[in-house]
């Protein structure tokens, strides 16, 4: 018991920082780690994947206030862009969620890996711009892309920075202020995500213990005891760092995170 928690408390850490830092809410370190986990822990292999987007989106929920809400105190929000996403972001969460729920196992480890090995890759080779952007979003344009992004997190258990970052970025926006505001729609993608995971799973009886839907509740409380004091200090970092090196870090730790649940997903030789 003892060495689970410590193993939560550990990643919770590596998940605060990377949700302010990045703006990714740590799940693309953090949906790897409890698959990985729960397999060792013997929980039922159809359900250990959707667990652990499950779980992972639901310590998003804390996290990203904590991780938003210290980019606000330096004034690095753009509101408004947060308004033009969040009503897509929250239709586009409920439906990846169910999408999720019939997806096989396997196939859902695979296009995980696959999707974080893309935006790992593109990142490294194009680079975005950093350019003046426009005064107010386009509403239809990031409608469209927040129900896109809402969709792709909820299914990958991520607060939606690996796509609302670049797509930000391409937008014109600087990239800490794209960290900024995808911190900010961090929130209502893991609520809306996290909300349908709970009904999906409300009645298999084939969860283990301390399940609330397909929630596992000590991976949950463990990760936000450190994740949340440690989130404004990677958003501290994100405002110290030059934006190369911060595009850069964020690359490799996509990639990391595609080829380790990639392996995990292939069948063995």
């Amino acid at each position: 018991m003892f060495e689970e928690l410590a193993l939560y408390l550990g990643f919770g850490c590596l998940a605060g920082i990377l949700s302010g830092l990045l703006g990714i809410g740590g799940g693309i370190v953090i949906v790897p780690f409890l698959v990985w986990y729960f397999s060792l822990r013997g929980f039922p292999a159809e359900a250990i994947m959707i667990m652990a987007v499950a779980t992972s989106l639901a310590t998003i929920v804390v996290t990203s206030i904590s991780a938003a809400s210290a980019h606000h105190r330096r004034g690095a929000v753009d509101w408004l862009a947060v308004k033009k996403l969040v009503p897509g972001i929250v239709i586009g969460a409920v439906f990846g969620s169910v999408v999720a729920d019939l997806l096989p196992a396997r196939w859902f480890k695979l296009i995980f890996a696959c999707f974080l090995l893309y935006v790992s890759l593109r990142m490294l080779l194009k680079p975005p711009r950093e350019r003046r952007h426009e005064e107010a979003p386009d509403y239809r344009r990031f409608g469209g892309a927040g129900a896109a992004i809402g969709a792709l997190s909820s299914i990958l258990g991520i607060g939606g920075g690996t796509l609302s970052v670049p797509f930000l970025a391409r937008r014109g926006y600087p990239i800490r202020e794209a960290v900024a505001i995808s911190s900010a729609c961090g929130f209502p993608i893991a609520v809306a995500g996290t909300a349908t995971y709970i009904a999906l799973g409300w009645h298999n009886a084939t969860l283990p213990a301390w399940s609330f839907g397909y929630i596992y509740l000590p991976a949950l409380a463990g990760i936000i005891l450190t994740s949340v004091p440690l989130a404004p200090f990677g958003a501290h970092l994100a405002h110290r760092w030059p934006t190369a090196r911060l595009r850069l870090f964020l690359a490799l730790v996509i990639a990391l995170a595609g080829g380790k649940l990639l392996w995990q997903a292939l069948p063995p030789a």
